[in-house]
């Protein structure tokens, strides 16, 4: 894959499901070898879901430091409310690459996250918004924004777990 070349769709895909599979897993130390060393991890607030993490409090607004840090906080014992942790199934789905913003390749994805605990199962729902690296021959993931159709986290608690 040259520098300017779009990775195909296939390529994303492989890269989207891998991920997936290994957050559902709880894998979590292998998906953080999918970031880019400058990584973000955002989920804006349902109602301004294009807002800026800057100027607007996010639910989640993380760069690659607090990743690693929410991560490893998961796979301790200190993650009391995951502890034992939710089991999830992600769905992805309509996994489009859009074009390219110089260095980033752009890419979006629908997705259905469900997490069952305490007997109970609960829905996520949305789109994922990618900004992608090339590494060599692979991809890395760079700036993860997930969108929330959910209108309201109420039935849903707290999101404990990485979406």
């Amino acid at each position: 894959m040259s520098a300017t070349e779009l990775p195909s769709r296939q390529q994303v895909e492989d890269l989207l499901y891998k991920e997936a599979a290994l957050l559902d897993e709880w894998r979590l130390e292998e998906w953080l070898e999918l970031l880019a060393e400058d990584a973000i991890y955002e989920i804006p607030p349902t109602d301004v879901p294009e807002g800026d993490s800057r100027n607007t409090l996010f639910i989640v607004a993380d760069d690659a430091v607090r990743i690693r840090s929410r991560v490893k906080q998961l796979l301790g014992k200190s993650a009391w409310a995951e502890n034992p942790h939710s089991r999830t199934r992600r769905m992805i789905a309509n996994v489009r690459v859009l074009g390219s913003d110089g260095e980033n390749i752009l890419v979006t994805a629908n997705f259905a996250v469900h997490r069952m605990r305490y007997e109970s199962v609960d829905t996520y729902i949305g789109h994922y918004d990618y900004k992608l690296l090339r590494r060599g021959n692979d991809l890395r993931i760079r700036e993860r924004r997930v969108i929330l159709d959910n209108e309201a986290l109420r039935p849903h608690g707290k999101i404990s777990f990485i979406l």
